[in-house]
């Protein structure tokens, strides 16, 4: 039996660590026109030459051609401690999703039409970064992989549900979920604010990282990603943490 919403857009709250970095606890509320970083200065000790090997490798891999911006990856952001929403616990970190059947679960709750568009557009075999948000150290802990595109979210229908929507129709339901699955853990702990840096130095030096929707939508819970940028964050669990 699958546990009651899990993955939640109720609610939006700043992750702990990184105040900029607000999650998607109900984005409904909130405007979709998020501000925009203000500092393009790279932050001390932050280093530009992680990005330029990073590129020049790239490059030489792809004969120097600049890849289209076409977003095929994701972030999916979720709690990983427990937190009361109308008397029901919405934690469920990476471990939760392993000790699901067949390491699989739908991920549903969310709120924002924006944020449910992108699930929209989610595609078979497309692979997410399983982020850690609301916590002392929000952060990247693993990839997923979407196993079931796009359909109804049934907690919109469910009344004792904390995401129950009374204007959705079954007919026309306003609310899509799809279901993802476990691939592996990433081989360290990718913490926001060392993706913050290579964000903050990318703006500076045209880097892949430098319109993140991680900084630049920082309210929603499910994000595209480009190859480019998937391919960076996913280089820094091969680096010692700074």
């Amino acid at each position: 039996m699958p546990w009651p919403s899990r993955k939640r857009d109720k609610g939006a709250v700043a992750d702990k660590k990184e105040p900029d970095a607000k999650i998607a606890k109900t984005e409904e509320e909130t405007s979709d026109k998020e501000e925009e970083e203000k500092s393009t200065k790279p932050p001390a000790g932050s280093s530009k030459s992680g990005w330029k090997n990073w590129k020049k490798t790239k490059e030489s891999d792809s004969g120097g051609e600049e890849s289209k911006i076409t977003y095929c990856h994701w972030l999916l952001k979720s709690e990983p401690e427990s937190r009361l929403e109308k008397g029901v616990d919405v934690k469920f970190s990476i471990d939760d999703l392993k000790a699901q059947p067949n390491q699989t679960t739908f991920w549903d709750g969310v709120r924002n039409y924006q944020a449910r568009n992108f699930l929209r557009a989610m595609k078979l075999g497309q692979q997410a970064f399983f982020y850690h948000s609301n916590c002392k150290e929000p952060g990247i802990v693993g990839i997923v992989k979407i196993v079931k595109e796009a359909y109804p979210d049934h907690t919109q229908f469910d009344q004792k549900d904390p995401h129950y929507d009374s204007s959705s129709r079954k007919e026309n339901p306003k609310w899509s979920m799809v279901d993802v699955q476990f691939v592996r853990m990433t081989k360290r702990f990718i913490p926001l604010s060392e993706i913050k840096a290579h964000h903050l130095a990318h703006k500076a030096d045209g880097g892949p990282l430098k319109n993140m929707m991680l900084f630049t939508r920082q309210r929603l819970s499910i994000q595209p990603l480009t190859q480019e940028e998937f391919d960076f964050v996913l280089s820094l669990e091969e680096e010692k943490p700074h």
